[in-house]
């Protein structure tokens, strides 16, 4: 077996699983970039795909050349250092917001499809979080390691189960130019977040070949998700107004995997939640000099009180904004040449 598959497995694995968020996981993220767009939205997935092979790929290779330790390093950077630490503390507050959203998201997974009380699927997601964390990135690779092959999985199979040719072909809403802004929008702020894993994670891989390989190939399989899941939620007649719209789709067309498919929608909330721990922590124990396990309760309880605005007022506030504050993360990102090896 080639020395290069295990690791190139992992990055892709931690990778996909950073992205596919809560969001991303209960489809509603999907619809707001994309399915609303119809037949563009199929292109915009694809542009975003692109960003995601090509500048996952640049984010990991440029911190493994500069000895980046965490997205702070990066960003000084790739911004410059009056700039940078500017973003730094912008990123700060932006990660605790995402972190906040996932908390919610898993609250409203137990309340809408589990018919559970919500505070339980927070406070239960919270309890796991710690958990796995106090195990560092070795519990951050088990997690994805696990999550992200059913994941891939169960995607395939409601794509293939709610897809009609006529998905493809749908009319979108809004001027035609906008699906081209919503998809660099998204692939921006869906990079800007994994900064925060994917700096740190390129300093524990020893090959940039491992770290170019797993970039490229948790950007393929992120693409093909998205497009399984976009032709899936096309064939939905309510997909605007769901909470959780992917959900809805498992009931009306493979009810006998539901609950698995909602574990499933539950795990990939999870991986997010990891992904924001890790790159937090990394960050603000260069900044404090503070146990981990402190660092760790305390960015979780700040999360839990802001969780409390609701999982869709949250998403429809925030991921927009975050998504035009990264365009010009992703700008300088593309501009900036590799530094020597």
């Amino acid at each position: 077996m080639d020395k290069h598959f295990i690791p190139s497995i992992q990055v892709a694995a931690v990778y996909i699983g950073t992205v596919v968020g809560a969001g991303f996981a209960t489809g509603k993220e999907i619809v707001e970039f994309f399915t609303r767009y119809g037949f563009y939205g199929i292109l915009g997935i694809l542009l975003a795909g692109w960003l995601f092979c090509y500048c996952g790929v640049k984010i990991m290779i440029i911190s493994k050349r500069i000895g980046a330790k965490s997205y702070q390093d990066f960003n000084l950077y790739l911004f410059g250092k009056p700039l940078g630490s500017v973003i730094n503390f912008l990123m700060i507050f932006i990660l605790l917001g995402v972190t906040s959203v996932m908390l919610s998201g898993a609250g409203a997974v137990f309340e809408e499809q589990l018919h559970l009380p919500k505070q339980l699927g927070i406070g239960i997601t919270m309890a796991l979080g710690l958990f796995v964390m106090i195990n560092g990135v070795k519990g951050v690779y088990g997690v994805n390691i696990f999550v992200v092959p059913m994941l891939v999985l169960f995607s395939m199979i409601v794509a293939v189960q709610a897809f009609s040719p006529q998905s493809i072909f749908l009319t979108g809403e809004g001027p035609t130019y906008h699906w081209i802004v919503s998809a660099f929008s998204y692939g921006a702020f869906n990079l800007a977040m994994a900064q925060a894993v994917l700096v740190p994670l390129a300093s524990e891989i020893d090959e940039e070949a491992s770290l170019k390989t797993g970039g490229i190939i948790g950007g393929i399989v992120l693409t093909i998700i998205l497009l399984g899941s976009h032709f899936a939620l096309s064939s939905l007649p309510t997909v605007m107004l769901d909470e959780i719209p992917m959900a809805s789709v498992i009931k009306n067309s493979y009810i006998t995997i539901y609950f698995v498919y909602v574990c499933v929608i539950y795990g990939e909330i999870f991986t997010s939640v990891i992904g924001n721990l890790y790159g937090l922590e990394r960050q603000l124990s260069q900044l404090l000099k503070l146990k981990s396990s402190f660092i760790i309760g305390t960015i979780l309880l700040i999360s839990y009180f802001i969780s409390q605005l609701g999982y869709g007022h949250l998403i429809s506030i925030l991921y927009p904004f975050y998504g035009y504050l990264s365009l010009g993360f992703l700008v300088l990102l593309l501009v900036k040449k590799y530094p020597l090896p």
